[in-house]
C-alpha cells in the first residue's frame, strides 16, 4: 500500500511560516495585500476566490477586489490592471483566467507588473523560472508540487523524473524546477512514443495531462513517487485526478490523492507569494 502524500500536512507547515512572516511585516507597518481581478462570475473562479480570500484572512493577508462584468471592454480591463500596478498597497495580483473570448488575454498578461505577478503568468515570471532568477514568481501549482516533495523529504538529486504535460501553467515550469533540484528530467506529451514505457522508468512522476485517469497501471512500477496535479470530475460527479488512483496506488511507493493533494497546497503557495512580494518591496 502506497504512502499518501497529503496536502494538508504540507499546507499546515507552510501556513505557520506565512503567518509568521506576515505578522513580522505588519510590525514594520506593511500589510501584505492581494489584489484580485475577476471578470464575470464563472463558478470555478468564484470557488477559487472564496478559498483564496479565506486563506488570506487566516494568514493575515488583506484582499482588494476589482470585480468586472463579463461584457467588460478591453479598455476598462486594462485600466484595472494599471490601477493594481500603480497601487503601492497591493503587493500581489491574481487575475482569473480564462478571460471572456472578446478580450485580449495576452495583452492583459503583458500589462501586469511581473513584480506583482504572484500567479506566475507573465513572461517576466517565466524568465525567472527558466533562468533561476528572483524575478516574478513561479506558477503556484508546480511550486506546490515542489513543496510536497520538500515536506516529505523526497530528494530529487540524481533521480529520473518524468513530467507528463508540457503546458506553461504546470508542465514546463515543473520540469525547470525539478532540474533545479538536480533531477534528470524528461517531459512527455501527446506526441511521445510509447509513453507508458518512458513513465515507467522514472523515480518521480508529475502528472499534469489534463485528462482523467490517463496514467494507469501500465505506466507505473514499484518504488515510484507520483504527484497528481489533475482535477477532473468523473461520470459519478466526483473529483478525480489524471492518475487512475485505484490502479496505481497498490503498485507505487507514494502518491498524492485527489482531492487532498496538490490542490490543497496551491492556495497557500499563492498567499505565500503575496507575503514574499511584500517582503521584497521592503528590501
Amino acid at each position: 500500500m502506497a504512502r499518501q502524500l497529503l496536502g494538508k500536512e504540507v499546507t499546515a507547515a507552510l501556513n505557520e511560516k506565512i503567518k509568521s512572516r506576515a505578522a513580522a511585516l505588519k510590525e514594520k507597518g506593511v500589510e501584505p495585500t492581494l489584489g484580485i481581478i475577476r471578470v464575470g462570475e464563472r463558478e470555478d473562479d468564484l470557488s477559487y476566490e472564496r478559498g483564496a480570500v479565506k486563506r488570506c484572512e487566516t494568514l493575515g493577508v488583506a484582499c482588494k477586489k476589482i470585480l468586472l462584468p463579463a461584457d467588460v471592454t478591453q479598455e476598462v480591463l486594462m485600466d484595472a490592471v494599471r490601477q493594481v500596478n500603480e497601487d503601492d498597497s497591493i503587493h500581489g495580483v491574481l487575475i482569473f483566467r480564462p478571460l471572456p473570448r472578446h478580450l485580449d488575454e495576452e495583452a492583459v498578461i503583458r500589462a501586469l507588473d511581473p513584480a506583482k505577478d504572484v500567479d506566475g503568468i507573465t513572461d517576466g515570471s517565466m524568465v525567472g523560472v527558466f533562468a533561476g532568477r528572483e524575478q516574478g514568481f513561479p506558477p503556484c501549482t508546480p511550486q506546490a508540487c515542489m513543496e510536497i516533495l520538500d515536506h516529505y523529504q523526497i530528494d530529487c538529486t540524481g533521480k529520473k523524473a518524468v513530467v507528463v504535460g508540457r503546458s506553461l501553467v504546470v508542465g514546463k515550469p515543473a520540469a525547470m524546477m525539478l532540474l533545479k533540484k538536480n533531477a534528470t528530467v524528461t517531459v512527455c506529451h501527446t506526441r511521445t512514443k510509447d509513453m507508458p514505457s518512458v513513465v515507467k522508468e522514472a523515480d518521480i512522476v508529475i502528472v499534469a495531462a489534463g485528462r482523467a485517469g490517463v496514467v494507469d497501471d501500465r505506466y507505473v512500477s514499484p518504488g515510484q513517487i507520483i504527484i497528481d496535479v489533475g482535477i477532473n470530475v468523473n461520470d459519478q460527479g466526483r473529483l478525480c485526478g489524471d492518475v487512475a488512483y485505484d490502479k496505481v496506488e497498490p503498485i507505487v511507493d507514494a502518491i498524492t490523492p485527489v482531492p487532498g493533494g496538490v490542490g490543497s497546497v496551491t492556495t497557500s503557495v499563492l498567499v505565500g507569494h503575496v507575503v514574499e512580494a511584500a517582503a521584497r518591496k521592503c528590501r
